[in-house]
C-alpha cells in the first residue's frame, strides 16, 4: 500500500506565511487546520456561517464567522489578520444571494465578475473567486499544497485489489466521469459490467451512491455484482479548490451500494481521515486504488495518456 509522502509533494509555504482557511462543511477544513499546525503554521479560520458542521473542532483556532453575503467584509478582515495565503476547504451547499450582499466600497469593483461567476458551474465559480482573491494580493493554494499528506498516492492502497472485470469498470467509469467533468457537472461515475450506469449530479457523491443502492433492485441491474466508483478531477479543473475526495462515509456508502471498490486520481484527489478510511475499506473488503493522472497540474495531458 502506498500513499503520497509530504516530501514528494512539497510544501507550498515559506516560513512566516500566514494562512487563512475559508471553511465549509465536512472534515477537510479541520484536517487542513490540524495539518498546518503540524507543519508549524497557525491558521486563521473564516467560518462560512451555516455551512460548517464541525465548528467545535475550530475552538482552539483564531477565527471569525461570516455570512456568504458578507464577502465585502472579507478582504479587510484578511488584511487585518496579515493573511498571505488562502485555502478554500470544505463544502459550500448554497451560493450567496446577490440581492442580500452588503455593498462596500471595495466590493463594487467585483460585483459584475461575481454576478457572472454565480451563473457558472462549480469549477467556473471557483476559478473566478480564485482570480478575485489573487488580484487583491492573496495567494490561493490547495489543501494538497499545504497538507500534502492528504493526497492519494498511486497504486493499490488497500489489502484488496481490483480483478480483471473491475479494471474494465474503472476504465468505463473514468471515461464517464471525465465526460461529465468536461461539462462542469460532476466528478464521479459508477460502472458495472464494463459500462457506466450512474453519473454524479448536483446531489454529489453521497447522493450518487444512495441512487446506486436503490438501482440494485431494478431489473436492468438485478444479478449484476461488484461495480466501481471512480472520482477524478474535471478536465482543466481549478485544482486549488474542490479536489475530488473520499472519506469513511464514502466507503460505507459504496459498500451499501454493493460496489467492489473505489478508484481516484493519484496526486489530484484527497483521502480524508486517511487511516480510518483505508482501515474501514479493509474491514469491508473494498479496494481503493490511485490511478495515474491523465493531466498534469497545469491541465496539459500527461505523456503517454
Amino acid at each position: 500500500m502506498t500513499r503520497a509522502k509530504p516530501a514528494e509533494a512539497g510544501l507550498a509555504l515559506a516560513p512566516g506565511s500566514r494562512v487563512g482557511i475559508i471553511a465549509g462543511g465536512g472534515s477537510l477544513p479541520v484536517e487542513v487546520a490540524d495539518g498546518l499546525v503540524k507543519h508549524g503554521f497557525a491558521p486563521f479560520i473564516i467560518i462560512a456561517a451555516g455551512e460548517v458542521d464541525r465548528e467545535a473542532d475550530f475552538a482552539a483556532y483564531d477565527q471569525e464567522r461570516l455570512a456568504l453575503e458578507d464577502i465585502g467584509l472579507l478582504f479587510p478582515l484578511l488584511r487585518r489578520k496579515g493573511i498571505t495565503h488562502l485555502v478554500l476547504a470544505g463544502e459550500i451547499k448554497r451560493r450567496p444571494r446577490l440581492s442580500k450582499i452588503r455593498p462596500t466600497l471595495g466590493l463594487l469593483a467585483i460585483i459584475p465578475s461575481l454576478a457572472r461567476a454565480l451563473r457558472r458551474g462549480d469549477d467556473g465559480l471557483l476559478k473566478v473567486l480564485t482570480r478575485i482573491f489573487e488580484t487583491r494580493g492573496f495567494k490561493v493554494v490547495g489543501a494538497h499544497d499545504v497538507v500534502p499528506e492528504l493526497t492519494a498516492g498511486e497504486g493499490q492502497l488497500t489489502t484488496a485489489g481490483p480483478n480483471q472485470s473491475d479494471w474494465r469498470d474503472i476504465e468505463a467509469a473514468r471515461k464517464a466521469a471525465k465526460a461529465i467533468g468536461a461539462l462542469d457537472i460532476g466528478q464521479a461515475a459508477i460502472a458495472i459490467g464494463g459500462r457506466a450506469v450512474a453519473l454524479e449530479g448536483i446531489e454529489g457523491t453521497a447522493g450518487l451512491l444512495d441512487r446506486m443502492r436503490e438501482l440494485r433492485g431494478h431489473g436492468r441491474l438485478a444479478g449484476k455484482a461488484r461495480g466501481v466508483l471512480v472520482k477524478c478531477a474535471k478536465p482543466g479543473q481549478e485544482l486549488r479548490a474542490d479536489l475530488p475526495s473520499i472519506g469513511p462515509q464514502t466507503i460505507e456508502a459504496a459498500h451499501a451500494a454493493g460496489l467492489a471498490g473505489i478508484a481516484v486520481e493519484a496526486g489530484r484527489s484527497l483521502i480524508l481521515e486517511g487511516p480510518t478510511t483505508l482501515a474501514r475499506a479493509n474491514a469491508l473488503g473494498l479496494f481503493v486504488v490511485g490511478l495515474p493522472a491523465t493531466e498534469l497540474a497545469n491541465g496539459e495531458p500527461a505523456h503517454g495518456r
